[in-house]
């Protein structure tokens, strides 16, 4: 770093953040005899205020984070049996599906058990007959991946389930 660098460097950090700390500070256009609009935070003779709200400060809406939309008039309304039925058969839903994933993660494990116990092999030009290991570590690869995939999914089928109690 040349001294000059080590200078600068210092004064460029300082500098922002004097502007990122006069962020919310007044601002003033002033029009100077040419027509040339300049904007300040500086209060100059013959400038003029500007009424400016600041930006919020994460760039979100500046709405409370917790408060609710009011549901509009026209938005159908369901009762509360409706609801409750509607409601019971997402849970049979799931439940079923759950079922499902259950019993093919078992047909998987069962999968990768056999595939683990058949080992890949070739004949080589000689006769005689050779263990493929990358395709064997493939296959094993892929066969858990399948049954990690059926685990995941009853996990998050739990997890909608009890969402639902």
């Amino acid at each position: 770093m040349t001294p000059l660098h080590k200078i600068l460097l210092p004064i460029a950090c300082l500098a922002g953040f004097g502007f990122a700390h006069h962020a919310g500070a007044e601002i003033y256009k002033i029009i100077d005899a040419d027509g040339r609009v300049t904007y300040t935070n500086v209060p100059t003779k013959g400038a003029k205020k500007l009424d400016i709200d600041p930006p919020p400060s994460n760039g979100a809406s500046s709405a409370p984070k917790n408060a609710k939309t009011p549901t509009p008039a026209s938005f159908p309304r369901v009762d509360k049996e409706t609801q409750n039925a509607r409601d019971d058969k997402r849970r049979e839903i799931l439940q079923a599906e759950l079922t499902a994933e259950q019993q093919a993660l078992e047909q998987a494990k069962q999968a990768y058990i056999e595939g683990e116990s058949v080992p890949e092999v070739y004949k080589g030009a000689n006769g005689k007959t050779y263990r493929n290991v990358a395709k064997f570590e493939e296959k094993m690869k892929r066969l858990q991946a399948d049954v990690d995939t059926h685990q995941r999914n009853i996990e998050l089928l739990q997890k909608e389930l009890q969402s639902l109690n």
